[in-house]
Order: C-alpha cells, then structure tokens, then sequence
C-alpha cells in the first residue's frame, strides 16, 4: 500500500489511575483502539492484522482529541462521558455483535458471559462472546470489563485483573454517588 492510500491514525497517550493508556483515533474523531503502554505490542500486533503492515500511517495527534478528553473525564468520575464515543472496530460481525451488546452494559453493573450470550440471542455460543469479549480492541469505552465469570468472580482481562478491578469499583463509587 503506498502512502497516499494509508489510514491515517492518531496516537495520543493519556495519563489514568491504573496505567498510561494510548487512545487511538482517526481524523474524523473515531475511535480504532485503545490499550496500555504495558501492553504497547499487542496493540501494534492488532493494527497491523487490522490493516497490514503498510496499511495505516500513525502520527501523534497534534491537539487532545474529543475522545481523549472523554475518556479522561471518565477516569474522573464522569462516567457518561464514554457513552456516545465514536468506535470503528472492524472484527467479524459476530464480534462487531458482541461489542455492540457489551456498550448496552449499564455502567455499575456486571454481567456473565452466559448472561451476554443470551442478550444477542446466541444462548449457545458462551464461548465465541468469551473470544469476541476477550478481541475488543477498544478496552474500557466498549466495557469488557463487565462482564464477568456466571459464580461472580472476576475473569480474564487484556488489562490485567487488577485494572478490571479498579474499573469495576470505580464505576461502583462513581454511580452510588449519584
């Protein structure tokens, strides 16, 4: 792919409570990705299986974008804030489908993988919306994080267990106070 045909995305790096988080966007306000600087290669190993080695420019994003703002305000308290951010994911539909259903989690609360496989009507397929929740290539702003193991305890994280933690109880504090 030459350079005139590249993608051209943004990279911004964005300081949170639980880590430096790289919030990924292209010029008409998107969201491609999000993830932590802990985990900066597995973000590369999925844009470049997304568009191809050549496939997309990445530049520093020359202002704060309206995403990072957002999600800064989300680690403020300001829960809302991450509701209506633009995402293009890309991914299969089944996946698409999943992370669709996973913004429709009400923030506070959790959910079981069985539980979010019955919500888009696929009771069977737990362990394809365990994969497709564990491929969200938008951490936080599509809220994998809330969806759980079916006894309540906390699963798999591409965070870390720590960051799903932190995450959860943040989002528990943050709607007690309101």
């Amino acid at each position: 792919m030459s350079d005139a045909t590249q993608l051209q995305l943004f990279t911004e790096r964005l300081k949170t409570p639980i880590g430096v988080m790289i919030v990924i966007t292209d010029g008409d306000g998107n969201l491609h990705t999000t993830d932590w600087t802990d985990h900066e290669g597995r973000m590369d190993h999925f844009l470049e299986i997304r568009y191809g080695k050549n496939g997309l420019k990445l530049d520093r994003a020359p202002r704060e974008t309206a995403v990072a703002s957002a999600i800064d305000r989300y680690f403020r308290g300001e829960l809302a804030a991450i509701d209506s951010i633009p995402v293009k994911t890309g991914g299969t539909d089944f996946q698409q489908e999943v992370w669709r259903a996973l913004r429709t989690i009400p923030c506070g609360s959790t959910i079981s993988y069985g539980q979010l496989a019955k919500q888009i009507r696929r009771p069977k397929a737990v362990r394809a919306v365990g994969l497709a929740n564990g491929s969200n290539p938008i951490g936080v702003v599509v809220p994998c994080h809330r969806v759980i193991g079916a006894d309540g305890s906390l699963t798999g994280y591409g965070g870390g267990l720590e960051r799903k933690k932190w995450l959860l109880e943040h989002e528990s504090r943050a709607t007690r106070l309101f």
